[in-house]
């Protein structure tokens, strides 16, 4: 039996950091998991960024709240539960995901957590546990669970590998030429082609 499991920003939503780049105007918070393939040293700049200008986590909440998913995200989703079931394995956190998994009909989410101080001031961030995607799919190899997985960015790459059948979903052009031997797949059609051949061949 196969089970999807995806990433969450750039495959069904946009790019939370960079919109608060875009809304800050602080050009650095644009930068993702698809321009730096370290999450911990991207963190850990992010939150000095925060802490030099001040914002706190309802300023950052504040933008998401204006985030709608990517056209057609949601179809894909309504189409994808009719056939297997979705996990969404993401490097956001619990404390930024709500309204988006609210759009999106809440599916399951697998993410990490924040910590703040009185004033709402970002002072950590908490990982569920380290290379958690991978471990994801490891975690339901080992149920007998085939594992369909999708995603865009530096941080998805070992969770493709491990899956038994890996996407790259709309990748930046420099994660796609470092990784020749992923599926590079640009459209939810295109998707729904793939998932829809693998099911329908395990039938």
């Amino acid at each position: 039996m196969y089970i999807v499991c995806s990433d969450l920003e750039g495959v069904f939503v946009p790019e939370i950091w960079v919109n608060v780049s875009s809304h800050t105007g602080i050009d650095e918070l644009k930068l993702t998991t698809r321009d730096i393939s370290d999450y911990n040293v991207l963190m850990k700049r992010r939150l000095e960024l925060l802490q030099k200008y001040g914002l706190t986590l309802r300023d950052v909440q504040n933008v998401i709240s204006l985030l709608k998913p990517l056209p057609g995200a949601l179809e894909f989703i309504d189409w994808l539960r009719t056939k297997t079931q979705l996990i969404i394995v993401s490097d956001t956190f619990s404390e930024f995901a709500d309204p988006l998994l609210r759009q999106l009909g809440r599916p399951t989410l697998f993410c990490h957590h924040l910590t703040t101080d009185p004033e709402g001031n970002i002072t950590d961030y908490n990982l569920r546990q380290e290379d958690g995607k991978k471990h994801v799919v490891e975690a339901l190899q080992s149920l007998n669970y085939k594992v369909i997985a999708i995603g865009d960015s530096y941080n998805d790459i070992s969770m493709l590998r491990k899956a038994d059948y890996g996407i790259l979903y709309n990748p930046p052009q420099n994660v796609a030429d470092e990784h020749l031997d992923l599926k590079v797949v640009k459209t939810y059609p295109s998707l729904k082609r793939i998932i829809s051949e693998l099911i329908n061949g395990e039938e």
